[in-house]
């Protein structure tokens, strides 16, 4: 019928086949052939059932999400639901590879769903920031039970087909050629006979809903979601499933649907999808990738470590290093130790722990890294040290082996400079803990060859990670703009503020924790190394410090924490201290509130990427805003900094950078050219043309 819908027979089932690549995303030129070829099916009395498949990877991975926000073009899909779902003939979904957002709720539409036995099955939306907008909020409840559809929808996360096949929402599951033995499904179908009921028709599982136990639920879930508006709305329209009829149940979804599609919170989460899809693509195709087989990793700490367990969770080999063999095995314990925690919460079955740790070698011998690919050091944040390593590195290393450093600040030109293969040699600033955190900057230095960076980039995909390239500064994009935010947290507190007032504000505005409570969560003694490394101070970290307080790890930061707790609790001595260091400095204290707090933290943020991409330190304002929300919590709701300065104000935020430089005289609050003429432009692409 089209070039992205075909109709075929096999006797007298009709196989409908969507082929729409990559992902059969149902966007127009889907949707109205769709339509056109299932009304006819519907009409004619040669066809007695009807399968809809998919060419290539994967069944319908989802709407076509780059027509939200847009008029609609019908027919759109709930009208080729109506039309499946009005059919009489028994009508049978073959699901393979992934049935996500409307594709599930296109299978919804079917009397029958069946799938290949590595198939995912679920409804994301909730991840853009909306709900199921195609009627999946009303049919999938009658499948599988309130409760079920409620965290199917509100996690966002998809379910294996065998969890499916329990849960009631396919029928059946094969492995093997799944459209042969669809069409035979089908064909037993037919033979059987009907009446075929439809999914909006089916009630038995509703009826037997307990709403006391689905509100405690849904009063759960609201609160893990941190401001986000989606989640909320999902499970209202849950619980419409229940209480509701069908056709009701169905309105009330489309109003909530349109109410967040237009709504700030998810045009910031649908802008993060499309940065980091952006960010991922990494340098052009045509590039040539260097083979990756076994994985080397030198330090096996907490950062070594993790950074081990990314690259065997990835299933690569891998060659861990320490310098002495007590070092060594403690590293080695800890590793199986996080392997078992993960057996124990269900999230890994006890032969993949045996597989993953089956990967692990390890040396104290640099030797044993010569049929390395690559190489990763996690050694001490010295420059002096990552010399010493890449300068044995260098002769070692095989010829092409990429060189890598987990480095969190220095000059990676200035480490690639102590080896004779510059070319080689890439920054991989993995986020502790590294085997979970998603985010991986990758720092391009000066020499990096072009496809040591592409393959780094893919490497990082294929483990998992977020992959965002920046070029060479002192703390990159993250951890410098962390010392902009970082900045004024001393003199807020000096001037009258507490750590528990300023870290309330932070966690009202959506992060995940304040800046203070996150300092002794990482450690204070790693800031303050670093400042004594360059020569910097930090009057009220640094004395806590030399009290012995380094923050989670000692029991007291800035903040106790009681019996090995790891609840935060104000502590006077630290306020007593706070006020002391300002009578020293002659600084009366005064009340200060929530907008202070965040136009002298977040403000200065936003002009430091300002800085970062007019110095080209980074590529696009939305790789900044991936880095933000990958790697320091930025709230996903506003859409990481960049975005957020957009429906902020850009104007506003000059504004008062500029009357917070002229009463401080401080460099972080002179606003940078980009980001005036960004509030000229409304627009970060065009404050950063020529």
């Amino acid at each position: 019928m089209s070039d992205f819908v075909s109709v075929a027979s096999d006797g007298d089932v009709a196989v409908v086949t969507i082929d729409n690549p990559p992902v059969n995303a149902m966007s127009f030129h889907v949707r109205e052939p769709l339509h056109q070829a299932l009304a006819a099916l519907r009409d004619d009395p040669s066809v007695a059932a009807i399968v809809i498949a998919c060419a290539g990877r994967t069944f319908v991975a989802g709407a076509d999400i780059t027509e939200f926000g847009k008029p609609v073009q019908q027919p759109e899909l709930r009208a080729v639901i109506a039309v499946l779902e009005a059919i009489a003939k028994p009508t049978v979904a073959a699901i393979h590879g992934t049935a996500l957002g409307g594709g599930l709720e296109l299978a919804l539409g079917c009397h029958f769903r069946v799938a290949d036995s590595k198939a995912k099955l679920g409804l994301p939306e909730v991840k853009l920031g909306l709900l199921p907008g195609g009627g999946g909020t009303a049919r999938l409840p009658r499948l599988v039970g309130a409760e079920k559809a409620l965290g199917m929808i509100v996690s966002g996360a998809p379910i294996g087909a065998a969890e499916a096949l329990e849960a009631g929402l396919v029928d059946a599951m094969f492995d093997g050629d799944l459209l042969a033995q669809t069409v035979r499904f089908a064909s037993e179908l037919v033979v059987k006979g009907g009446p075929f009921l439809p999914v909006r028709n089916r009630n038995d599982r509703l009826g037997k809903a307990d709403l006391a136990a689905f509100d405690r639920q849904a009063a759960e879930l609201a609160k893990k979601a941190r401001g986000l508006e989606a989640p909320i709305a999902c499970a209202v329209a849950v619980r419409n499933a229940v209480t509701l009829p069908f056709d009701e149940t169905l309105a009330a979804e489309r109003e909530l649907f349109l109410n967040l599609v237009a709504g700030d919170q998810s045009r910031a989460q649908r802008h993060l999808f499309f940065a980091e899809r952006e960010a991922a693509k990494g340098p052009a195709k045509d590039l040539s990738r260097r083979k990756i087989a076994r994985v080397g990793v030198i330090g096996a700490g907490t950062m070594g470590g993790g950074i081990a367990m990314a690259f065997a969770n990835g299933g690569f080999p891998v060659t861990l290093l320490e310098t002495s063999e007590e070092a060594l095995q403690r590293g080695l314990a800890t590793i199986d130790k996080n392997y078992a925690v993960s057996v124990a919460r269900g999230s890994l079955a006890e032969d993949a722990k045996r597989e993953r740790l089956g990967l692990f070698k390890g040396s104290t011998d640099y030797a044993d890294l010569a049929d390395c690919d690559l190489i990763v050091e996690a050694v001490f944040e010295e420059m002096a040290v990552k010399q010493e390593v890449f300068g044995r590195l260098d002769a070692v290393a095989k010829p092409g082996a990429i060189l890598a450093t987990n480095t969190s600040y220095l000059d990676v030109n200035a480490i690639a400079a102590s080896t004779s293969r510059a070319q080689d040699v890439v920054g991989l600033h993995f986020f502790s803990p590294a085997n979970v955190m998603k985010l991986l900057e990758i720092v391009r230095a000066e020499r990096t060859a072009p496809d040591a960076l592409a393959t780094v980039v893919e490497l990082a995909r294929g483990i998992g990670k977020v992959p965002v390239v920046v070029g060479v500064c002192h703390g990159f994009v993250g951890n410098r703009m962390l010392a902009a935010r970082g900045a004024e947290s001393e003199a807020l507190l000096l001037e009258g503020a507490t750590p528990s007032q300023v870290d309330r504000v932070f966690t009202e505005f959506g992060w995940p924790m304040g800046p203070f409570q996150m300092g002794d969560l990482a450690g204070l003694d790693i800031g303050w190394r670093n400042r004594k490394a360059r020569g910097l101070t930090a009057v009220i970290a640094d004395a806590l410090c030399e009290q012995g307080r380094f923050g989670q790890k000692t029991g007291s930061g800035f903040y106790r924490y009681e019996n090995g707790s790891r609840t935060p609790v104000p502590d006077a001595e630290v306020e007593a201290l706070i006020r002391a260091k300002a009578a020293e400095k002659g600084t009366t204290p005064r009340a200060i509130g929530a907008d202070e707090i965040i136009e002298r933290t977040l403000y200065p943020l936003v002009n430091e990427g300002a800085k970062i991409l007019e110095e080209g330190i980074a590529a696009r304002a939305s790789d900044i805003d991936v880095v933000w929300v990958n790697g320091y919590g930025f709230p996903v709701g506003k859409g990481g900094p960049m975005f957020w300065a957009g429906l902020e104000g850009a104007g506003k935020i000059v504004e008062r950078l500029e009357y917070w430089h002229q009463h401080t005289d401080r460099p972080i609050f002179q606003p940078a050219t980009l980001l005036r003429r960004f509030a000229e432009t409304g627009s970060w692409e065009a404050a950063a043309r020529p």
